[in-house]
């Protein structure tokens, strides 16, 4: 059975003007965005790094000699930056995903083309949020969904890296992110309703396009390139983080072994 948040007509008009939606939807829509509390022991963190480090450590293999490299954003990508400077000598140029991952890669002595300065991309490397049997992905959780779908569409080879947490059966427990123009908002929230998703607006974030991102919970994504085209449709989206139609080649899973990989 689905579970829905339901808010009481004067309280959702409140947080609607709080949260810069509109009140003439119909539906109860949860606008505040709250990160979620875990359990934090210390001994899973440090076994889910291994895992993370693992998966990067591997996807060194795919650097060869004067590669135009692009680089991904979150935990699992940092842990492969951290490792770049030793297959320098390998890397052509780098080209990056987000500011975040820009200044980290400067800091190690990198230093950043654009996409238009270096055409097609020989090689992507980057995390997911979930993955499927099929390398379909989730992505955006770090809010740098557009940028990264760009640079994978761009890339010759699509390496991803994960941990054995992100792979699932179907796609959508995690809440899928989607980048919206800011005016489209409220408008693009109630038609995700509709869909039967529940969106909540990652409050004050602004992603590095200077947009808005609405993370729908609770979507049945059955058909993950049927739901990607059905929402890259809607006006004001500029993209969802479903990667369907250009999914992963190569899928490498940190585990408790050492690493399994899937794809050619």
């Amino acid at each position: 059975m689905r579970a829905y948040f339901v808010l009481r007509p004067a309280i959702w008009r409140d947080q609607c003007r709080s949260a810069k939606l509109t009140a003439e939807s119909s539906f109860d829509l949860p606008v505040r965005y709250r990160e979620p509390r875990y359990k934090s022991e210390s001994n899973e963190t440090m076994q889910a790094d291994d895992k993370k480090r693992n998966a990067a450590k591997a996807a060194l293999n795919y650097i060869e000699g004067d590669t135009v490299l692009g680089v991904g954003t979150g935990t699992t990508v940092n842990q492969l930056i951290d490792l770049l400077p030793g297959v320098r000598d390998r890397i052509h140029a780098v080209v990056s995903s987000s500011t975040a991952t820009t200044a980290r890669l400067e800091e190690l002595g990198f230093e950043v083309s654009l996409l238009n300065e270096v055409g097609d991309i020989d090689l992507y490397i980057d995390g997911a949020d979930e993955a499927n049997k099929h390398l379909q992905l989730i992505k955006g959780g770090g809010g740098a969904l557009t940028r990264e779908k760009v640079l994978a569409g761009a890339a010759r080879k699509f390496v991803c890296i994960i941990d054995d947490s992100k792979l699932v059966g179907m796609l959508g427990t995690f809440p899928l992110p989607i980048e919206v123009i800011p005016m489209a908002q409220s408008f693009v929230a109630r038609k995700l309703a509709k869909m039967r998703g529940q969106p909540v607006w990652r409050e004050k974030f602004v992603t590095d396009n200077g947009n808005h991102i609405l993370d729908v919970h609770n979507l049945v994504i059955s058909n993950p390139m049927e739901m990607e085209t059905r929402i890259n449709q809607l006006p004001g989206v500029l993209t969802v983080g479903i990667f369907a139609h250009r999914p992963a080649d190569v899928l490498i899973i940190g585990d408790e072994s050492g690493v399994r990989i899937t794809g050619k």
